[in-house]
């Protein structure tokens, strides 16, 4: 399976994301890679209603995406987009800067491990961290409960 995702085009590899996001649920899932995409391949809505928008970076497995591809990305995901969720999906690693400035960004990351997981079935929600904000409830408890 690593080497279709390395073999396939790069719209196949997107195509592939956008699927992928549909059987997990996500809605009005759209493949809109291409020029002037300003780093967003797919957008869609996650199952708990958040946006969220998906670059993706098909590349042969010995290579690994650098920070100065997160950081283009995480400056048009949110402003640009509207991200509630901004992840880059990868056919290989990223390197350690990538990671670091990901984690600091919030920005959630998938590489060629994780997309095995997620092409064997392991939901996308169980990738990307909660809402917290959507957890709970704001309700008062009656005292006397």
């Amino acid at each position: 399976m690593f080497d279709r995702w390395t073999r396939s085009s790069e719209r196949e590899f997107e195509e592939y994301v956008a699927a992928s996001c549909r059987r997990d649920g996500c809605a009005k899932v759209r493949r809109v890679g291409g020029a002037g995409d300003l780093g967003a391949d797919v957008i869609c809505c996650l199952p708990d209603g958040r946006k969220l928008v998906i670059q993706s970076k098909r590349y042969a497995r010995h290579r690994s995406v650098g920070s100065r591809d997160i950081q283009t990305f995480n400056g048009t995901a949110r402003a640009e987009h509207g991200a509630d969720v901004p992840l880059v999906v990868a056919s290989c690693k990223y390197t350690q800067q990538a990671r670091t400035f990901a984690a600091k960004q919030q920005l959630t990351l998938i590489d060629i491990d994780l997309l095995g997981f997620w092409n064997s079935g392991t939901p996308l929600m169980s990738f990307l961290g909660p809402d917290i904000n959507r957890s709970g409830t704001n309700r008062k408890l009656h005292p006397e409960m």
